[in-house]
């Protein structure tokens, strides 16, 4: 079930304890931990995951994450088709979230972050966003599909104030479009 709840000040603390147990094995190898998609934005409704991006310099082997990642507990789940960004199942004994390996510059993590710095930004489009997502989830309560679907549109709007290309927006588009 789709469940997108209220902001709480405790999703930035959870993801520094996130962050706090991952970076260690990392930080010889990549450059930042990013908090980033709707939890990562204050007073923005959103499902109770967070989303991480770890980046790494572009020329670093994504392999050399996978490996450190693995002991943690975390289980590669390949890039789903996004180039520049591999998914990792989360170990279960830890809050629930995301964690992606992005190669700095790929335009998967130019998505995150420039849609979280748009929404901190501008608090009445965040909060627009909000009243979107809860309709949607109240909507297609079981259609995960439909729900991404429903948001796509909103996304790409950003991305235009954020001065993205057409062309870029497209391929971010087919990957909304696409994928879970």
């Amino acid at each position: 079930m789709i469940e997108v709840v209220d902001y709480t000040i405790a999703w930035p603390k959870t993801f520094e304890s996130l962050k706090s147990f991952v970076w260690p094995a990392l930080k010889d190898i990549a450059i930042s931990i990013e908090h980033v998609g709707s939890t990562s934005v204050p007073d923005l409704a959103a499902k109770p995951i967070i989303d991480m991006d770890v980046i790494i310099p572009a020329n670093q082997p994504v392999s050399s994450a996978i490996a450190r990642l693995a002991p943690l507990g975390y289980i590669h789940r390949g890039n789903l088709g996004i180039l520049g960004r591999d998914a990792f199942t989360a170990p279960t004994h830890l809050p629930a979230h995301h964690l992606y390996v992005c190669l700095q510059g790929s335009l998967g993590l130019q998505n995150h972050l420039a849609v979280r710095d748009y929404l901190r930004s501008h608090p009445q489009v965040a909060k627009t966003y909000s009243e979107l997502k809860k309709s949607l989830a109240q909507q297609f309560p079981h259609d995960i599909d439909r729900y991404i679907a429903g948001k796509t549109d909103f996304l790409l709007n950003i991305l235009r104030q954020c001065d993205f290309s057409s062309s870029d927006r497209q391929a971010i588009e087919s990957i909304n479009r696409g994928l879970n």
